[in-house]
């Protein structure tokens, strides 16, 4: 009997060191950073379950007061199913945005089953 998988929200963090290097790239570069996260993708296969997207203009809401820019520096995010955090974490090894540029992190967030 198959192990039931597990979804995982992996949320990308990134600074200043980061945004200058996009800012400051060119149009091959940056198909040479895409081409990396595409082998990425085809490495994990049907475990992605979403590939995600870049994130950007993110606000903070709270229950007084007005929404104020996040100080939170979450840039992108993916999905990927696994049996384990351990599994998941073995997706990430060699992530291509953790030598993008000085300061990109990744964290994992396994995801809590509703119903």
């Amino acid at each position: 009997m198959a192990k039931k998988l597990k979804t995982f929200l992996i949320t990308y963090h990134s600074g200043a060191a980061a945004q200058k290097k996009m800012q400051n790239s060119s149009m091959e570069e940056m198909n040479a950073v895409m081409g990396e996260w595409m082998a990425w993708a085809k490495k994990c296969g049907k475990s992605l379950e979403e590939m995600g997207a870049p994130l950007h203009n993110s606000v903070n809401i709270k229950v007084k007061g007005p929404a104020v820019p996040s100080t939170r520096k979450i840039t992108g995010y993916s999905k990927i199913r696994a049996e384990s955090l351990a599994a998941c974490k073995k997706f990430l090894k060699n992530h291509p945005h953790l030598k993008f540029a000085r300061g990109c992190e990744i964290e994992v967030h396994e995801v809590m089953p509703m119903g």
